[in-house]
């Protein structure tokens, strides 16, 4: 499949971006869909059944399979409704005339395509004549879909533990698996080896002799040993990852994966130097993997995407990965929740991101998954959490059971956001006798967790005029932080226009080089790591601050070179960015000292 565009839409927590295909895929723009709830995903295809009128038969959760199922069966339907809108746009009559004018203008102004366009339209539209040429020239964006594989809870029928096959995200696998689309299944959130081996019973991951594969792998990752281990752990399996999605640990939106202090600068700078032997290491085993497999062995190397995301908010960025790492797409995220024409956002949310600043968006604690996680100050899903505390039943309902990854006294499932397992907590807590300020310490840790698999679906709900009596009105919100600069409801013209430069629609002048801002939050991590163990530090925590303090340094000098030799790049900006480096620099030495005197207290008490 052609890629027209140089930016993706990559997945926007559990609902903001469900039907973001169906908003953007005519215009050649891939986006990616988040296949955690099934439950939501059945009643999205009930509205979009009934909006383009298209028969709909409910998939009941007192079927076999019923997960997977709903997960296909939505899938198609949006398959089928992009491409028709898409068939439409290239039908070239008079009445889709300034849709296919859209889909060109959208294109970066560098485009192949929007010049041969202009061309041929540069005296007269002639709609018979352009017809064959855009049949020939324009392509569909791509719907991809995003599996999270820490989200693979056991299941149960009438008591009963379910085979492995039918857990979340093994469920989830299936029902992309089964779908018609040809596009791309993004994993995340980490390897999961009995996830990656039931890939292998689906024929649509393996390539043909030509070396197209219907259903591509894409992995998330956050650093260049890790593409490294995953990718030839599938290529034992004949599997190949056709993209590696390089994601800031901290400068992206939801849960945030932080490296050992890792940067984005230095990770990109090794996959640019080590892509060739990347590819070529894979591709050995490979293909002698599908030869022991008597499966087909492509007549040419395969080809590999290698792409980046994480607090990008200007065209020179854009460009900067792309022209000097060589990335061939880059994600543009939390930005696009403030355009209602690409992603499902109701409008109290839309208004609460447009006004929030730099604190408003912090690294919270509520996600029940146990890893830090992006979010912002008043979403109304805490604002219904602190309520039920005020009223001494805390916890969720846990309508979904999504997260519920823990295992109670039973052995059934439970979820750290529960009222079950906060009750549960809250009463064991009560049984210490500690002294007030230790309990109420301790109980806003039990309390904190939020039930963030509703509160990520709720907004796409509202936006569709769905029913939330099941869930609930509280809305959970996952911005970056990078959501502070960009301060207006935008048009999907406007969006993308920024990106491509020619708008821009960040008004602030205080905006931090991206690479500056993702170092600061890793400065502010160490900070808090710090405080948190320097009190009873372990001889692993010491040496984890240590390593996690050099990484950083090794990144700070990396960019001060970095950004002292480059020509005609960020010329307006280097200088602000050369003095944030040593102001980071600075900290960064103030907080070496802390790890110092840790480290010596060790000592002493060794």
């Amino acid at each position: 499949m052609k890629q027209n565009h140089s930016f993706h839409i990559p997945v926007l927590g559990i609902g903001y971006t469900l039907d973001t295909p169906v908003k953007v895929a005519q215009y050649g723009i891939d986006s990616v869909v988040s296949l955690v709830d099934d439950i939501l995903l059945e009643k999205l295809r009930k509205v979009y059944c009934e909006k383009f009128e298209v028969h709909y038969n409910e998939i009941s959760d007192k079927i076999e399979d019923f997960r997977a199922k709903r997960i296909t069966s939505y899938l198609n339907l949006i398959n089928d409704i992009s491409k028709k809108k898409f068939e439409d746009l290239k039908s070239a009559t008079s009445e889709k005339a300034n849709e296919l004018k859209e889909y060109i203008n959208l294109l970066p102004d560098s485009s192949k395509i929007k010049n041969e366009f202009k061309t041929l339209t540069n005296k007269h539209f002639n709609l018979n004549k352009i017809s064959d040429w855009v049949k020939n020239n324009l392509s569909i964006g791509s719907i991809d879909v995003n599996i999270m594989t820490k989200i693979d809870k056991d299941n149960y029928s009438k008591g009963e533990k379910l085979p492995i096959k039918y857990n979340d995200a093994h469920a989830a696998l299936r029902g992309f698996a089964n779908s018609d689309l040809s596009s791309s299944m993004i994993l995340s959130a980490g390897m999961s080896p009995r996830l990656y081996s039931y890939i292998e019973q689906f024929e649509d991951f393996f390539p043909n002799k030509s070396g197209f594969i219907k259903k591509k792998i894409v992995l998330k990752v956050s650093d260049y040993r890790s593409a490294l281990i995953q990718g030839k752990f599938l290529a034992k399996k004949g599997l190949w990852v056709s993209e590696y999605r390089i994601e800031s640990g901290l400068n992206c939106g939801g849960h945030a994966f932080a490296t050992e202090g890792f940067l984005l600068g230095p990770i990109l700078e090794e996959f640019k130097q080590n892509r060739d032997e990347l590819i070529k290491s894979i591709y050995e085993i490979l293909v002698s993997s599908l030869s022991e497999k008597n499966k087909t062995v492509p007549n040419d190397i395969l080809p590999l995407k290698i792409t980046a995301q994480g607090g990008v908010g200007t065209t020179e960025e854009h460009d900067f990965l792309i022209d000097y790492y060589g990335m061939d797409s880059v994600g543009w995220g939390s930005p696009f929740m403030l355009v209602p024409e690409a992603t499902s956002i109701d409008n109290e949310t839309l208004n609460k991101l447009v006004i929030a600043e730099e604190d408003d968006l912090y690294l919270s604690d509520i996600s029940p998954l146990g890893v830090p996680f992006n979010s912002l100050k008043n979403n109304t899903k805490d604002i219904e959490k602190q309520s039920f505390i005020e009223q001494g039943r805390p916890g969720s309902a846990c309508p979904k059971e999504y997260l519920a990854l823990g295992k109670s006294d039973t052995g059934k499932n439970i979820c750290s956001a529960s009222i079950k397992y906060q009750f549960k907590k809250i009463k064991e807590l009560k049984l210490e006798n500690l002294s007030k300020e230790e309990y109420n310490s301790r109980f806003d840790k039990i309390v904190e967790k939020s039930c963030i698999c509703v509160g990520l679906g709720t907004s796409a709900l509202k936006a569709n005029n769905i029913n939330t009596k099941v869930e609930g009105e509280g809305v959970s919100v996952c911005p970056g932080p990078n959501m502070a600069y960009f301060s207006k409801e935008m048009s999907l013209k406007e969006m993308i226009g920024h990106i491509y430069g020619r708008t821009n629609v960040i008004k602030r002048n205080d905006r931090p080089n991206m690479y500056v801002k993702e170092l600061g939050l890793y400065i502010d991590y160490l900070k808090n790591k710090i405080q948190e163990t320097k009190d009873n530090v372990t001889k692993k925590q010491a040496k984890y601050l240590n390593s996690f303090s050099s990484n950083l340094e090794k990144g700070i000098n990396y960019y001060q070179s970095l950004f002292k030799d480059l020509k005609c790049k960020f010329s307006d900006t280097k200088q602000n960015i050369l003095s944030d480096l040593e102001n980071s620099k600075l900290s960064l030495q103030n907080l070496n000292t802390q790890i110092k005197k840790i480290q010596d207290s060790l000592t002493i008490l060794k």
